[in-house]
């Protein structure tokens, strides 16, 4: 009974997620019945799915655990075959949808996609849970994968939505759609692909996916769409939504302005991220030091000895806020541009250094990357206001 329920936890988590977003759509803007239909198909496109993936293994040897297939044969896995058929499989579920006269809005998108998501990681959780009857990491990387399957979806969808309202020769569903298979496989390397202890790489990510959430689902409610299930929260004294800036006030601060992009700064810049960068990895060798910690007992393969790897992490990346805000400072600019090219230049650099001295935490890097670079802007936007 117990083996039973264990794998069924998996599938009812995502159908009592269903059931609240089911709840909070307006029938009369989104029908309840094809926001049903649509989680429906998710799960069958899940089936589907998992049987294509699971023949692909078979004809070609590859897996996405680096023990069964190497580092080089699991990435080759995860971002040719898995992630694209997955996503695909979620796409064409949510597809009968986005066809129909209902989806006007971007949050119509969202609304279908988190459906066709939710009923994918219904059998999806629950078919990987019961081929693992034993361990509790299981339940864990399950939960984990449920998180990721809905927000990607819902960055694709929000796309879709987008693409319908906007007159552009180049849609952005394709860039938003090839963006969520290469996150999605990043994400699903450390979750599947690697040892317990590689679960922590995924706590900033975590971090970074909830925040993008809340800047979109910002964004949607900026753009009139008074139906979102998630009330907005009441404006206080305290409130930061109001000095937080919104996606819009992004994308035009890093556009060149009327002045020319300040080359020499940007180089500047780098050497002051790469300066950084160092100055944070030794702080947390530092605070490692004086909480007595062993950094030499780190193992992904454990979860308990790889925790200290965290203090490395939190400092490297609090420096990237900080040289952002000296950049900006230093340079005197008035948009992010200068900065945040400097901060992937410098990154540029990180990411070949090591492919020469230590390809493994490459995947690393790159998973920490796109983090890094959003802190290194907030902390330049902070120095412009």
């Amino acid at each position: 009974m117990l083996q039973v329920l264990r794998w069924l936890v998996p599938a009812i988590v995502p159908t009592i997620g269903f059931a609240w977003l089911l709840r909070g759509v307006d029938p009369r803007r989104e029908p309840r019945w094809l926001v049903a239909v649509t989680f429906v198909l998710g799960a069958l496109a899940a089936v589907v799915t998992s049987t294509v993936i699971r023949r692909a293994a078979q004809a070609t040897g590859l897996d996405v655990r680096v023990s069964a297939a190497g580092v080089s044969g699991a990435l080759v896995f995860l971002f040719f075959v898995v992630e694209p058929i997955k996503e695909a499989g979620k796409v064409a579920a949510a597809w009968p949808a986005f066809l129909s006269k209902h989806i006007d809005q971007p949050y119509d998108g969202v609304v279908y996609s988190a459906a066709s998501a939710l009923g994918f990681a219904a059998f999806d959780g629950a078919f990987f849970v019961h081929n693992h009857p034993t361990g509790a990491i299981w339940l864990a990387r399950a939960f984990l994968a449920l998180l990721a399957h809905v927000f990607f979806a819902c960055i694709w969808g929000y796309a879709l939505g987008r693409a319908k309202q906007s007159r552009r020769r180049l849609p952005i569903f394709p860039a938003a759609f090839v963006t969520t298979i290469a996150a999605h496989g990043l994400y699903a390397h450390f979750v599947y692909g690697r040892g317990p202890g590689a679960l922590l790489a995924v706590t900033p990510l975590l971090a970074m996916m909830g925040v993008i959430a809340w800047f979109l689902g910002r964004d949607l409610r900026a753009r009139g769409d008074r139906s979102s299930p998630v009330p907005s929260a009441p404006r206080s004294r305290f409130s930061v939504i109001a000095a937080t800036p919104s996606l819009s006030a992004v994308r035009s601060a890093l556009r060149r302005a009327d002045e020319p992009v300040k080359v020499r700064w940007i180089a500047l810049g780098a050497l002051v991220t790469l300066g950084g960068m160092t100055l944070g990895l030794a702080a947390g060798v530092i605070a490692a030091h004086a909480t007595h910690i062993d950094l030499s007992t780190v193992d992904e393969h454990e979860l308990r000895t790889a925790a200290p790897a965290l203090l490395l992490g939190m400092g490297l990346l609090g420096s990237f806020p900080v040289t952002g805000w000296l950049i900006t400072r230093a340079a005197g600019v008035h948009t992010l541009l200068e900065p945040a090219l400097a901060t992937v230049l410098a990154l540029g650099i990180t990411l070949t250094a090591l492919g020469f001295a230590a390809p493994v935490s490459v995947v690393f890097a790159l998973a920490l990357s796109p983090i890094a670079w959003v802190l290194s802007c907030a902390g330049a936007w902070v120095a412009r206001s």
